[in-house]
């Protein structure tokens, strides 16, 4: 058997986007840059999976921009957000993603921002009476804080974030890769000027993603060269998986209550079973709580034990495929940033379990006899 809990990482495609991408490979393979009929139809293609992005979220069409995915998009929002804007701080949490850590980061080597790290809690929340303190004395910053950690779970009370951007005239960016299709979006109700996703996280294709940019705020585009996406971002649109972002975000949308209640009963489960059967376990920044962290990720710290050394190697060669934090991390020297961050205990194995909705009570099963193998 062959068990795979590492969906915060990728999902599977569903089988309705490949069919539909596999047709149009077929069908529509002209430029739509192009003025001829195949190119007109290829560019329909796009606009109507604009389109369908921008009413899951409440927002116009013309604030949706396709991407290569959400590191692009991460940059994108980054660089031309600050640089466009003449901004000078930037503020950010010690567990972003690296795709906002590094390019903030870079800024402030190159000496064109000062860069603060707000304070967070134990669980990895931020401090919303810091984040204040911090705008009060620099207003005009840009303000980059993730929706939802992708390594443990925690959620950011995003509402509250934009809103104290609004108040302080701060540039608010969130990387919603986590969260997109997944939690129910209304941007006409939420201050915020970035939000970012890629496909391949809600059961779409990988390469591709797309941002959000509110229309009050203007920059230059990231990517030099063709007058695509109108002039926002240069480069032949990939119209197949342009089209399977469509579709996986209309599957992930319709069915996405159904859905969550579903994932987060398989997490319950985990909980429940982990609980029960392997002592000295722990749940890494709250990610046990299925009210106030990510429903599909369950961040578990194992007992130190001889046996717990190789934990997630036993566990692959056992047939279950996790992680111990981000993908785009494996094989780092320096240990997850993100447990380091919280104070987490790093001695202790940590392992994260990420669900979809075509995970089973029977995968979960199987892997807690195979942790009972490992631990008693």
């Amino acid at each position: 058997m062959r068990v795979y809990f590492d969906n915060a990482a990728t999902t599977p495609i569903s089988a309705e986007v490949i069919d539909l991408m596999t047709e149009i490979m077929k069908s529509d393979y002209a430029n739509p840059s192009s003025v001829h009929h195949g190119g007109r139809k290829s560019k329909i293609i796009i606009e109507n999976a604009r389109k369908t992005v921008a009413t899951f979220l409440n927002t116009s069409p013309g604030n949706i921009f396709f991407t290569s995915g959400g590191t692009e998009a991460d940059n994108m929002a980054i660089s031309c957000g600050i640089l466009d804007n003449k901004i000078t701080h930037a503020v950010t949490s010690a567990i972003s993603h690296h795709a906002v850590l590094y390019p903030l980061e870079k800024l402030r080597n190159e000496g064109i921002i000062d860069l603060s790290y707000i304070k967070i809690d134990s669980n990895g929340v931020i401090d919303l009476v810091d984040l204040e303190e911090i705008l009060k004395i620099r207003p005009r910053t840009f303000v980059s804080i993730m929706h939802a950690n992708n390594e443990i779970g925690t959620m950011q009370p995003i509402k509250e974030i934009g809103d104290l951007c609004k108040k302080y005239n701060a540039i608010f960016h969130s990387d919603t890769v986590q969260t997109i299709a997944h939690y129910p979006f209304d941007l006409q109700n939420l201050n915020i000027d970035f939000i970012t996703a890629s496909a391949h996280k809600f059961h779409g294709p990988k390469g591709v993603g797309f941002i959000y940019i509110n229309e009050n705020i203007k920059i230059k585009p990231l990517l030099l060269g063709g007058s695509q996406e109108r002039n926002m971002r240069a480069g032949t649109e990939n119209i197949y998986a342009i089209a399977g972002l469509e579709k996986a975000m209309q599957l992930s949308c319709f069915s996405m209550q159904k859905d969550m209640i579903y994932v987060k009963g398989l997490k319950q489960y985990m909980i429940s079973q982990l609980t029960k059967h392997i002592d000295g376990i722990s749940f890494n920044a709250n990610s046990d709580n299925l009210d106030n962290s990510l429903f599909k990720v369950l961040s578990v710290a194992f007992p130190a034990t001889p046996n717990s050394e190789m934990l997630l190697f036993n566990l692959d060669i056992m047939g279950v495929s996790c992680s111990g934090g981000s993908a785009c991390t494996s094989g780092s020297v320096g240990g997850s940033h993100v447990l380091n961050a919280i104070s987490g205990d790093t001695k202790k194995p940590s392992v994260r379990f990420s669900f979809s909705k075509y995970n089973t009570i029977q995968e979960i099963d199987y892997t807690i006899g195979k942790l009972n193998e490992i631990f008693n």
